[in-house]
């Protein structure tokens, strides 16, 4: 398994993946339309974020996003793994790189508003439960917010 950079030219393929992994928490169409917006990969997230995709000879596996806000906060905006490829340890992997890379931005924190169904493998991997953060696709749902002290 490789980390490299997202080409241009996989943004929506990569984004189409997103939403596979963001489904099999069983949400129904409307939810996934409604995430649709915040899971979607943009050229402007390739210039202003540090994204890593992970690939392998069986073709990519997952993908990480990390955005740094203007308090110089690191936050874990994706970490999605391709359905067919869940229990490989990709998603550690991917959340390692996160860790490792916001530690190297100078971060002593990485703050995460989790799916409420993933929450449970952030607190496993060491994050913990700080409160909660409104939704950036649906005003009024709220999510755990977790952070992985650095």
């Amino acid at each position: 398994m490789i980390l490299r950079p997202p080409k241009a030219d996989e943004l929506q393929s990569l984004s189409e993946m997103c939403l596979r992994s963001k489904s099999v928490w069983n949400y129904d169409d409307a939810m996934l339309d409604a995430f649709r917006g915040e899971l979607t990969l943009t050229e402007e997230d390739l210039e202003k974020d540090a994204i890593v995709v992970a690939e392998d000879r069986r073709g990519v596996a997952g993908l990480a996003e990390i955005s740094v806000d203007e308090t110089g906060t690191s936050h874990l905006d994706k970490l999605f793994v391709e359905p067919t490829r869940l229990g490989e340890g990709t998603g550690k992997m991917l959340y390692v790189w996160a860790c490792r890379f916001a530690q190297g931005l100078g971060a002593h924190e990485l703050v995460i508003e989790a799916d409420p169904d993933a929450a449970p493998f952030y607190v496993h991997m060491g994050a913990e439960q700080a409160g909660e953060a409104e939704s950036g696709s649906i005003p009024g749902r709220y999510l755990p917010r977790l952070v992985h002290r650095l």
